[in-house]
């Protein structure tokens, strides 16, 4: 079959799902993670460095008026995805896209280009103070930390924090529900169902607190990191002392004064070459990751109960499980979570290797690795979507549990044995293989065991009282504590 040579572009003709099968759901991200938001954030970068220089003091550039920096405040705040075309149409004469960005700010009139400072004589007879002294990878990579910023806060975060509080409650709500634990894939000595979602739950909560403890770099401080060109035209100048104020004075919010002085709301990287080292990324990006890992286990566990019968789900009108199959439920959340993950996981892993290597003072292997962080949160945040709503599907079916309990008695051979030790009856754990290990074990058969035993009859009363159900140590109050 020949291929079409041109296809408009539509969420179905999109190479990524991402952008096509997906897009509804990537709504939140996009506006930060996409080509859209790097040059938006690019453009905050360069204003929030062209409005410190204004305060520096330099007689060449006296301090903006209010209405000037309200304006500056309104090009950030306003700018849209055809303000984003705008820039990309200038990159195709400057084969420069953060020089194109320069020339949308202050426009350009040998090529016909009208910036944002049009109509504010005041802006235009600065302009040669946009990007002043700047390489782009002052404006890219504190760009790409205010991307991630946004994206972790807004959208990554808040969706981690939902599967921990669906887990946190099914922790509380299913504390007390006794269930078969499964080691090697063998009985094992049994849990309750909240106990091992809150396990999850407790995992989840200390990642995510190592998810947004990292701290977010950025570098201004010229071609190879030396404020070179900096000093060459203020040589007394503390630029150091400027540019860390710069990088770790806050953002605008809705909440910031219109007088008050605006940064970039991040934490000031001193040492760099060309570019900044990207091991915090590298650091971020490992967390996600180890946060992804966690919730494959989660998957891959909750498909395993819903295959024994431990969880029922929810039926959707409409949804068929199968083609072939009218009675089948399938349990494809977890199952999209979980391929999601893994793709997650394997763009971070090469994020994490490949940005803290480059080649002497800069090559430019990472600039395009870079415009991949979207992709892999992207999937992420797909698969804590397909997971939270699976969560909210399952419905417990105690039933089921109980008669996996009830047809696992060896597992109280564990505690039997430990109460023989402790009265030092010889042989304990011999006698107990020997009864238990690969038989079907009765209750009768235990009790005729424990009956016959020589410890005090208080312990030999409690044993007899005992059944898989209750044999469940302290997980419920581990489980409540969640």
């Amino acid at each position: 079959m020949q291929a079409t040579t041109s296809v408009e572009f539509s969420p179905v003709t999109a190479l990524s799902p991402l952008d096509g099968r997906y897009v509804g759901k990537l709504a939140a991200l996009r506006p930060f993670m996409s080509e859209y938001g790097y040059m938006h954030r690019r453009v905050q970068v360069e204003l929030a460095w062209f409005e410190h220089l204004s305060d520096a003091g330099f007689a060449e550039f006296p301090p903006l008026s209010p209405a000037a920096r309200a304006h500056l405040r309104a090009v950030v705040a306003n700018f849209s995805p055809a303000d984003a075309e705008a820039i990309k149409a200038i990159e195709k004469t400057t084969n420069h896209d953060v020089k194109a960005v320069e020339y949308w700010i202050r426009g350009n009139a040998a090529m016909g280009v009208k910036g944002a400072f049009d109509g504010w004589p005041e802006l235009q007879q600065a302009g040669e103070f946009v990007h002043f002294a700047c390489t782009s990878e002052d404006i890219n990579n504190t760009s790409h930390a205010l991307q991630i910023k946004a994206g972790r806060d807004q959208v990554l975060l808040p969706g981690l924090d939902g599967i921990i509080a669906k887990l946190r409650a099914m922790a509380h709500q299913f504390a007390a529900v006794p269930m078969l634990s499964r080691t090697h894939g063998q009985t094992a000595s049994p849990t309750t169902v909240g106990k091992e979602l809150g396990n999850v739950a407790v995992r989840l909560a200390t990642v995510r607190a190592k998810i947004a403890d990292v701290k977010l770099m950025g570098k201004m401080n010229g071609a190879v990191g030396n404020y070179n060109a900096h000093l060459s035209a203020w040589p007394e100048f503390d630029w150091e002392a400027f540019s860390r104020a710069v990088v770790e004075t806050p953002e605008a919010d809705a909440a910031t004064p219109a007088d008050a002085k605006i940064g970039l709301g991040l934490t000031f990287q001193p040492y760099s070459i060309q570019i900044e080292p990207h091991d915090y990324m590298a650091e971020l990006f490992d967390a996600i990751a180890r946060s992804n890992t966690i919730l494959i286990d989660i998957a891959r566990d909750i498909w395993g109960y819903v295959s024994l019968g431990y969880f029922k789900q929810k039926l959707k009108a409409g949804e068929i499980g199968s083609s072939t199959m009218p009675h089948k439920v399938n349990p494809i959340d977890f199952e999209n979570a979980e391929g999601n993950l893994g793709l997650a996981n394997a763009v971070l892993k090469h994020l994490s290797e490949k940005l803290p290597i480059s080649r002497w003072q800069r090559d430019l292997t990472d600039s395009t690795v870079l415009r991949n962080i979207g992709v892999a949160m992207g999937y992420a945040v797909l698969a804590h979507q397909s997971l939270l709503t699976g969560l909210n599907k399952l419905e417990l079916n105690e039933e089921a549990l109980a008669a996996d309990l009830d047809a696992a008695w060896e597992v109280l051979a564990e505690p039997i044995q430990t109460v023989m030790r402790r009265y030092g009856v010889p042989g304990a754990y011999e006698k107990l293989k020997e009864v238990t290990r690969g038989k079907s074990v009765t209750a009768e058969a235990l009790h005729a065991l424990i009956v016959s035993l020589e410890i005090p009859q208080a312990d030999k009363d409690r044993l007899l009282a005992m059944t898989p159900g209750s044999y469940i140590g302290k997980a419920v109050e581990l489980a409540q504590r969640v």
